[in-house]
């Protein structure tokens, strides 16, 4: 196939550019509108107990489980005319709109129950909608709420500051921030990375190669998200990956195709024979990267959170369109432009002498590579003792769910989120609602009862008994947003003044859990603690089947390109401590906040998503780099009759290390513009990922690889006889086309 593909590229080559041409401004012009389909949420488990108390809330007591809080404050307290009049304006619009289930606040509820709605300097009063709908429709309907409130109340009392923040708005700035950081993204990303390119690639126009190929499978990869957010949810925080991979992935795949044609040319070969052997040999590379890289996202389809599941549609479309487009455009752009390829060479006009040829570069990692071998044992155990040093605080995460402090602190919603945490004594965030799916013949009693016992436990604030017309036929209290009975259905809500995440919250938990429901019956629990201890177990139930299919499906794949059993799982061992090392410093960064946590607000736990998302993607962007450098050492080592184990690797890297630094690099630069996010969790998303691949690059497969494969020798390329019989004539005829240029030392 990719013969062919070669063969088309030398025959038709402007055909195949102004093809690729249309597909891309075709894909640009429906792709680029997706972020209007797309949505913040999707962190929590649809097929929990606390997403299904949640349903059950919704559809019987018309309850959602998204808030819309408006903190009304004025210098004159709570009581003055103006915050009067604001917090009653604010709390008769938002009530009217049907998508708001109830509405307290300061000014409409009992003086005794207003208590709890008042900052402890009397200056703020809140006014606490609740909405219908989920975390994709309910953001919208807040949004337009606040907007309305802006326009319509806000104007006509201006001495009173108005701040709206809740769960809702959350969703909605994060929605809108992430926007903005993917535009900010990609105007520090490409110039930089460009300016790179031309250095690496030799020239403008080979530099603007990566960036057209890039450019096709992002937009192409947008397209391919518009359709799937037609029959399902998926997150916006994809386009994220979508922008930052498809660039850095066809930098990797070009320049892999590019230097390997070069190297062939320099050889002495025919331009259109270079070409070939550059297909059938670097393109085979590609093809196991790319399939490599697009399975290890691919595990992320086992979570049930459609966030995760989105970045596995991105990453999966990605990949696959950088392929194609690498294999496909690269041939056809190298064959159209020939020599003009290599036009305005910055780096000669810079000189003004003649390019030094890659003979230099490929001397340095050649000498380098023996170096590190003929000191294999120190270097081996010194470079894995710093990796597990940095991986030590990863034994320390805790885990929690992105609230209002993923977002800056000049956000309302952040604003908000810290008056509820230091100046209210109750956070209607952090209470539990306790649910009774069947209240049949249950009493007031039963349900004063179990009140009673749960407001025992430590920092429980309140608890509301449910209103309604019980099993008896009598209806008691006045109706309360707090708890109800309907239908054999009844809730309650159990107030709390614990921190979101924090280890009292967990404990008060427990305790809550460990009550007899009211009159014994079973009970669900929703609400923020519960949510979050949902969200980790069920990422943790499955982690290991995900890990395992990962490195099952890594191990597969390595074997078919090296017909070893034994560099397979070098390479598991040494990502994972590559890895490690990566999360160990983003706990000690993002939840311990040292370096200021790069400025972010620390809550003291990580997003529970974000380890998981890292790992699937960098492990897969790690084995990237692993695979261009044992194709390229199995080469050598084939070309030399099998015989010496150490020249093969020191060749192998002397003609892929320029290539995979170079790629390292950029994509680094790529994934590091994500630090410039002011979204806390995907700042920490761009430097997990910058960190995993300039350690993978530099001290995994530049010290480490050789070190390992020195002290294995032959036992490298170890395979039971059976196993390297299939493997030899599986893939006897791309041993056959293998032309590893000069596979003599540099």
């Amino acid at each position: 196939m990719l013969h062919r593909i070669a063969l088309c590229a030398i025959a038709a080559p402007r055909r195949i550019v102004a093809i690729a041409a249309l597909v891309m401004v075709g894909a640009a012009i429906f792709g680029v509108p997706v972020a209007g389909s797309l949505a913040a949420g999707g962190f929590q488990d649809p097929g929990s107990e606390s997403a299904r108390a949640t349903r059950v809330l919704t559809e019987t007591f018309g309850r959602g489980d998204m808030q819309l809080v408006f903190a009304v404050t004025d210098p004159a307290g709570v009581d003055s005319a103006s915050a009067r009049a604001a917090g009653l304006a604010i709390a008769t619009l938002v009530g009217e709109d049907p998508a708001v289930a109830d509405v307290v606040s300061t000014w409409t509820v009992a003086p005794e129950a207003a208590a709890a709605l008042i900052s402890a300097d009397g200056r703020s009063g809140l006014v606490v909608a609740e909405l219908t709908g989920d975390e994709n429709t309910a953001p919208r309907i807040a949004q337009a709420l606040v907007d309305e409130v802006a326009t319509t109340v806000q104007p006509r009392h201006e001495t009173v500051a108005v701040l709206a923040g809740g769960s809702s708005i959350v969703y909605s700035q994060i929605n809108s921030q992430t926007l903005r950081d993917v535009l900010l993204m990609e105007a520090i990303a490409i110039p930089l990375t460009f300016l790179v390119l031309v250095w690496v690639f030799k020239g403008l126009l080979a530099a603007a190669l990566p960036v057209a190929v890039g450019g096709l499978a992002i937009v192409a990869s947008m397209s391919v998200l518009r359709l799937v957010a037609m029959w399902t949810d998926v997150s916006i925080f994809a386009l994220n990956l979508t922008t930052a991979l498809g660039l850095a992935l066809a930098v990797d795949y070009t320049l892999l195709i590019v230097s390997r044609f070069r190297d062939e040319v320099a050889a002495g070969a025919p331009r259109d024979r270079a070409l070939v052997t550059t297909m059938v040999t670097a393109g085979r590379t590609v093809l196991f990267s790319a399939l490599t890289v697009a399975l290890s996202m691919a595990a992320m389809l086992l979570f049930p959170m459609y966030f995760l599941k989105s970045f596995a549609y991105a990453g999966l479309a990605t990949v696959a369109l950088c392929a194609v487009a690498a294999i496909v455009v690269t041939p056809a752009v190298i064959a159209l432009f020939g020599d003009r390829l290599d036009a305005f060479d910055i780096r000669r006009m810079l000189r003004r002498t003649p390019a030094a040829e890659p003979r230099g570069e490929q001397m340095f990692w050649y000498r380098s590579t023996k170096f590190v071998m003929r000191r294999a044992l120190p270097v081996g155990l010194a470079g894995t003792a710093l990796l597990v040093s940095l991986g030590l605080p990863f034994l320390g995460v805790s885990w929690g769910l992105p609230d209002d402090r993923v977002l800056p602190s000049s956000a309302t919603a952040h604003r908000v989120g810290d008056m509820l945490r230091t100046e209210f004594s109750d956070n209607s965030e952090a209470a539990v609602t306790v649910l009774v799916p069947d209240a049949e013949g249950l009493t007031p009693q039963d349900f004063e009862r179990y009140a009673a016992e749960a407001s025992t436990i430590e920092d429980v604030s309140m608890v509301s008994a449910p209103t309604g017309t019980f099993a008896d036929g009598r209806r008691v209290g006045p109706p309360a947003g707090g708890a109800g009975v309907q239908g054999g259905i009844a809730y309650l809500t159990v107030g709390s003044t614990t921190a979101s995440f924090s280890p009292e919250s967990e404990r008060q938990l427990d305790r809550l859990r460990a009550l007899p429901g009211p009159g014994g019956r079973p009970v669900q629990m929703t609400g923020i603690a519960q949510i979050n201890r949902d969200s980790v177990e069920s990422i943790m139930a499955r982690l290991p089947i995900v890990l395992g299919i990962i490195a099952v499906i890594t191990f597969v794949l390595l074997f078919l390109l090296t017909g070893s059993l034994v560099l397979p799982v070098k390479a598991l061992v040494l990502n994972a401590l590559s890895l490690t090392a990566a999360f160990g410093a983003l706990v000690w960064i993002f939840q311990d906040g040292n370096l200021g946590a790069l400025g972010t607000t620390p809550t003291g736990t990580l997003v529970v998503n974000m380890p998981v998302l890292l790992f699937c993607i960098a492990f897969g962007l790690s084995m990237d780099y692993e695979v261009f450098l044992l194709a390229r050492i199995r080469e050598f080592w084939l070309a030399g009759g099998r015989r010496d184990n150490d020249e093969s690797v020191a060749l192998g890297l002397a003609h892929t290390g320029r290539v995979v630094t170079a790629a390292a690099l950029i994509m680094s630069i790529s994934f590091g513009a994500l630090i410039a996010a002011q979204v806390s969790f995907m700042r920490m998303f761009g430097l997990g990922l910058m960190l995993a691949v300039l350690i993978d690059a530099t001290l995994v497969r530049m010290v480490l690889l050789p070190a390992f494969m020195h002290l294995m020798g032959r036992w490298n390329w170890w395979a039971p006889a059976p196993l390297a019989r299939w493997h030899a004539r599986r893939t006897g005829t791309a041993e056959q086309n293998a032309n590893p240029t000069n596979p003599g030392p540099p």
